[in-house]
């Protein structure tokens, strides 16, 4: 099976479950990927998430366990597709090849298409929280002495990295030479650049 979303192998349930999703009717679905896009907005809020899934096992009259679990399986499909920035397009023909009826896999691709950008946005920001950068020492040096005599006159550069991580600090040393730190200053210039063009 091949899919835009992932290059894994996926477990058969995976395929079970999306085959079971067609068993519900236009509304039950409609209901559940809403349900599922208001936790990709929120992704904190796990309890609410997992309310709303036991209030539509309630009142369905379906197992709670089972709706979990087949929703697990529904949620790696978007969680993919954001890290591979797939169109919605692509992930209309995953859905269809995991065993999702056309029409379904036309809303959940639409409602994809309609929160594409707020989920990018997302995903950016959680990932500049996790590691924060604080503050920055940096020094140039010139290897003048070494038992390797092609290494004489080399530039290097030392960084110290103060890197949030949760509530406290955390050092990070690199010594990098001077193309290292060439092509680390274009990578932070991308950064930078990606970063401007969300805000």
């Amino acid at each position: 099976m091949l899919l835009h979303f992932t290059k894994d192998v996926l477990p058969d349930s995976v395929s079970t479950d999306f085959q079971n999703l067609n068993k519900f009717n236009e509304q039950q679905f409609i209901r559940l990927i809403e349900i599922l896009f208001q936790f990709l907005l929120e992704p904190k809020e796990t309890e609410k998430f997992m309310q709303q899934l036991s209030e539509f096992a309630g009142e369905h009259g379906i197992s709670a366990g089972p709706l979990r679990n087949l929703m697990k399986s529904v949620l790696l499909v978007p969680q993919g597709a954001l890290k591979k920035n797939l169109a919605a397009e692509q992930l209309k023909e995953d859905l269809e090849t995991l065993g999702l009826n056309k029409d379904k896999a036309a809303y959940f691709s639409q409602q994809w298409g309609e929160h594409y950008a707020t989920l990018s946005t997302l995903a950016v920001r959680q990932t500049l929280m996790v590691n924060q950068l604080v503050d920055m020492d940096w020094k140039f040096g010139v290897t003048v002495g070494t038992s390797e005599v092609h290494k004489v006159g080399n530039i290097f550069l030392q960084l110290k990295l103060v890197v949030r991580k949760g509530n406290s600090t955390e050092n990070v040393y690199m010594e990098l030479t001077l193309p290292q730190f060439y092509n680390f200053l274009h990578e932070m210039e991308r950064a930078k650049a990606s970063m401007e063009c969300f805000s």
